[in-house]
């Protein structure tokens, strides 16, 4: 009906988008906060970082997922209300980089819940993390 595309419309343009860090080295959390600065201005394409999962659209993740954070990420990513999208930022959020095959590693993002969006990077620049959003929000269509 044409609620449904304005409604689409409105969750297309007001993304509400949470950070966690599963066990990085903090430089691409650093670049994800940096987006989020008045240089770099990602709320101009309507993405305001909120402090609840239950409040997000995206899921933004950074660093390889350990043992200790599989868990966490897992109750994060299912509190998330439909639909959420997950961005992996990073390269060890996208394959375990550098932290590949260490022995409290699990490896990227998508070995436990389904991502929708990879930045690659070490770390992943802001403009970079800006694009990836932007691609992501352009892939879900206003139907």
């Amino acid at each position: 009906m044409w609620w449904d595309r304005i409604v689409n419309w409105a969750r297309r343009k007001s993304v509400w988008a949470i950070h966690f860090n599963t066990g990085a080295c903090n430089a691409c959390d650093i670049e994800i906060l940096a987006t989020f600065t008045p240089r770099f201005d990602i709320e101009r394409f309507g993405v305001l970082q909120k402090g609840s999962p239950r409040q997000a659209d995206v899921l933004l993740c950074s660093g390889p997922v350990t043992m200790q954070t599989e868990d966490r990420l897992k109750r994060i990513y299912e509190q998330m209300a439909e639909p959420k999208f997950v961005v992996a930022v990073g390269t060890c959020a996208c394959s375990g980089g550098v932290f590949h095959g260490c022995y409290g590693v699990e490896g990227g993002i998508d070995s436990i819940i389904p991502v929708s969006a990879y930045v690659p990077g070490c770390p992943a620049n802001p403009e970079a993390i800006i694009d990836g959003l932007t691609k992501l929000l352009d892939t879900y269509k206003v139907s």
